[in-house]
């Protein structure tokens, strides 16, 4: 997707709310920055608690979408709350899935 000049990949991310995505865009310094909106959080997952969300389909999104495709250089900016970076998440991602969240 380009707005103005920048090109932006759009990654669909299941679970949290019907047609939510994730936009990455490639810095010139080679980093990635990635706009997770309520899908991804310092620490987890966005909430997956209501009947029509999917904490399954959510995880597997993010996992396969967004720390398969992006290196630990990658920062993540959340809807609401703090910023992070993917190599500070990636070593805690079982502890997601033991956790449900």
């Amino acid at each position: 997707m380009r707005v103005g000049e920048l090109a932006l990949d759009v990654v669909h991310l299941r679970g949290h709310t019907p047609g939510s995505v994730a936009l990455a865009w490639h810095a010139p310094d080679g980093a990635t920055h990635l706009f997770t909106g309520d899908s991804l959080f310092p620490g987890g997952v966005g909430n997956t608690k209501r009947p029509e969300q999917s904490f399954e389909d959510l995880y597997r999104d993010v996992t396969e979408r967004i720390f398969a495709v992006y290196d630990d250089r990658t920062w993540f900016y959340p809807g609401h709350g703090n910023d992070g970076r993917l190599a500070d998440e990636r070593p805690h991602l079982d502890e997601w899935r033991e956790r449900g969240w």
